[in-house]
């Protein structure tokens, strides 16, 4: 689910697994780019099998 929001008057796109999710992701325009610049390293990342230490 995506809903928008705003803080101190600045824009928030808020992410959640559903519609009762207690703990929801959420940033700002700033953050955003910075997901968008670097989109393909966070998508290798995410895909990672789990590494130990």
């Amino acid at each position: 689910m995506i809903e928008y929001g705003e803080y101190k008057g600045n824009k928030l796109i808020i992410l959640k697994r559903s519609e009762d999710d207690k703990y929801p992701f959420s940033f700002g325009k700033a953050k955003a780019k910075m997901i968008v610049e670097n989109f393909d390293a966070i998508k290798k990342f995410a895909e990672e099998e789990l590494e130990t230490l």
